[in-house]
């Protein structure tokens, strides 16, 4: 108190009952050093001088904006050799820290794999599990190893034939392809391994498979676009062991060795404007018959001389 006055705190007053007030007049007859951060323009940040700041500066570290993260690492570097000579144990700080670099580490190696991902037209193939959720009532805990297994089969096939995974989340499996033929022998892959899986402990796992290229803007946060809606829809309309291409797919891949597309008609799928024509894959080793389309078949279009 000054004056009969208070003070009102200024921005680097710790926030804790315990720590003493610091007035202007004390903080300009604070050395540099005495705080973690000096901007290039000599705002000093984070008092560091005793006890109670070194513990204030530990707890405030992640507020304050550096310039860059050179200028940040001295920062941290400063207040760790702080801590140490004032003997205060940074425990959640460091682990604060941790997890932040480990988040950061991720996001870097997230980036590296994203630039490898293809532009331009793409193929996608989206899977899912068939009836996942009366498999997970069955199991229980027991699902976990049952998804484990699946997802590492896909991955297995998916990676052998070129492709690349953009997500996996729950019973679905995301990836892209830059050729058409490789997602599509990594879709029959799949499907021929899971066929031939054994499930010792509960019936045979199949998961449906849909296949569509298009074009779509890859972002930050992965493939964004109508195309990637449209294969999430053409993978919905299937069942467990089937493979679906749309037409762009079927388009794009032309004749293929040892494998015949049987067409199945035009189908209204979900949040797309005009009926997609389906496809079914027929190769050696994959089922052949299946339901009616989870979907609905759209009229066939009248000709100009009907009535």
């Amino acid at each position: 108190m000054a004056g009969g006055r208070v003070r009102a705190p200024t921005p680097d007053d710790a926030t804790m009952v315990s720590m003493p007030a610091l007035s202007e007049s004390e903080r300009a007859r604070l050395k540099d050093s005495a705080f973690a951060y000096v901007d290039s323009l000599g705002r000093r940040r984070l008092p560091i001088h005793d006890v109670a700041h070194v513990r204030n500066a530990l707890a405030r570290f992640e507020q304050v904006s550096f310039e860059d993260d050179a200028a940040r690492e001295r920062a941290r570097e400063k207040l760790l050799r702080a801590a140490a000579k004032f003997g205060v144990a940074p425990i959640g700080f460091l682990g604060g820290q941790l997890e932040k670099e480990r988040t950061a580490a991720q996001i870097r190696s997230r980036a590296a794999e994203m630039a490898r991902w293809p532009r331009g037209s793409v193929t996608f193939v989206l899977s899912d599990i068939e009836g996942s959720t009366k498999i997970l009532r069955r199991l229980g805990d027991g699902y976990a190893a049952v998804l484990r297994d699946v997802r590492a089969l896909i991955r297995k096939q998916v990676k052998s034939a070129g492709g690349f995974e953009v997500d996996a989340r729950a019973d679905e499996y995301f990836a892209a392809f830059a050729r058409p033929a490789r997602a599509l022998g990594a879709a029959v892959a799949i499907q021929r391994a899971l066929a031939r899986q054994s499930w010792p402990e509960h019936d045979a796992v199949r998961v449906r498979i849909g296949l569509h290229s298009g074009r779509s803007s890859l972002t930050e946060s992965g493939y964004v676009g109508i195309a990637v809606h449209t294969a999430a829809r053409v993978c919905d309309a299937g069942h467990g062991g089937q493979i679906l291409v749309s037409s762009a797919a079927l388009l794009a891949l032309g004749e293929q060795a040892a494998i015949t597309f049987r067409t199945l008609g035009r189908y209204h799928l979900e949040g797309l404007a005009e009926p997609e024509e389906l496809s079914q894959v027929v190769a050696d080793g994959l089922a052949d018959e299946f339901p009616k389309l989870r979907a609905r078949l759209a009229r066939a279009r009248r000709t100009s001389g009907a009535r």
